[in-house]
């Protein structure tokens, strides 16, 4: 049963005049029928935010500029198609999305299985990794076509088969920003980067357990013992040039795109089924405090101007977007909803 406030909370989510939210929260959230689920997909696709970033695509299949597309940040193929997914769009509404996720695995995974800034297997890190695996599942694209991207990203975590950074006749070595096993990053002074540990582990959780390897268990399992080595409501994971934790961990945003905050952990953790785990309770205690009176979460951390195709609102106010991310998250948690 729906307490007062997450029913106030939903009504405002299914808004008819709130395109894109209203679909996302009638998918994730909402218990619609089959036909109203239709009609909401076709006209997010069509007339939301979904349709305004595609628009923007080339027909080629990129956005703003050809091959790899980590830049222009935050615009760029990357970019574009990490949005999309949080966007909820699908490669079954539109060919524009199953064209530009082709494109990307073109230019921008290499034949290691390595996700590049450059294209070219020195480009790969953590966060860029799981970011891509993560958004093309959830877009549609085959998990059969992302093998060889998962396989390395496992083998990435646990060390087997990849050599030292230093090794530079190795046929498979670590590079300067993905400088070792157990997420360590070289732009965390070569130390385990929770930023980049939650992405891949996101992006894990949304693997079927029918395609996951033993290399991927493992994986899993080192992620979670790494994520869980601190209570991550303190977020007091290795800081390579800080004396503190950013900040921006506690800040809830949208779109999520390199920097992490402390909501996506308990999004990839809950995912992977350790939403009742003790653990993770003063997670989602912190989750849960952040509401407001009515049900709902500020959008705290946000991309402005000409940094992304749209404006997801002001900064400290109620936003459907970030409100759609926590109740998702209490839902994948299996924890009853505290209004």
């Amino acid at each position: 049963m729906l307490s007062m406030p997450e029913m106030r909370a939903l009504d405002w989510l299914l808004e008819p005049e709130d395109i894109g939210p209203r679909y996302l929260a009638m998918r994730e959230l909402a218990s619609p029928g089959p036909d109203e689920l239709r009609k909401a997909r076709i006209k997010a696709h069509r007339n939301g935010p979904i349709a305004h970033v595609l628009d923007r695509m080339n027909s080629e299949g990129y956005w703003v500029k050809p091959k790899a597309g980590y830049s222009p940040k935050y615009t760029g193929t990357v970019w574009s198609i990490i949005l999309l997914s949080q966007l909820g769009a699908s490669i079954e509404m539109d060919t524009r999305l199953a064209a530009a996720c082709d494109y990307l695995v073109e230019h921008a995974l290499t034949p290691g299985g390595q996700f590049s800034v450059n294209g070219t297997p020195s480009g790969t890190i953590d966060c860029l990794q799981g970011n891509l695996c993560a958004a093309l599942l959830d877009l549609g694209y085959p998990a059969e076509k992302l093998q060889k991207a998962f396989e390395w990203m496992a083998r990435s975590v646990t060390g087997e088969g990849v050599a030292p950074a230093a090794d530079r006749m190795a046929p498979v070595r670590y590079y300067a920003y993905q400088c070792g096993p157990g997420f360590a990053c070289g732009p965390n002074n070569k130390l385990p980067c929770a930023w980049g540990a939650a992405k891949i582990m996101l992006a894990f959780c949304k693997l079927p357990a029918s395609k996951r390897t033993a290399v991927i268990d493992r994986a899993i399992q080192a992620g979670v013992d790494f994520l869980f080595s601190i209570d991550p409501a303190t977020a007091d994971y290795p800081c390579g040039y800080a004396d503190k934790p950013s900040s921006n961990w506690w800040k809830f945003g949208f779109p999520v795109f390199y920097i992490t905050d402390i909501l996506q952990i308990a999004e990839a953790l809950a995912g992977l089924g350790y939403g009742r785990d003790s653990r993770l309770s003063n997670t989602l205690k912190l989750i849960e405090s952040k509401q407001d009176i009515n049900g709902c979460w500020a959008l705290e951390y946000n991309y402005t101007g000409d940094k992304v195709w749209l404006n997801f609102g002001p900064k400290n106010k109620p936003s459907k977007w970030v409100t759609i991310r926590a109740l998702k998250t209490l839902k994948l948690s299996g924890q009853p909803y505290k209004g």
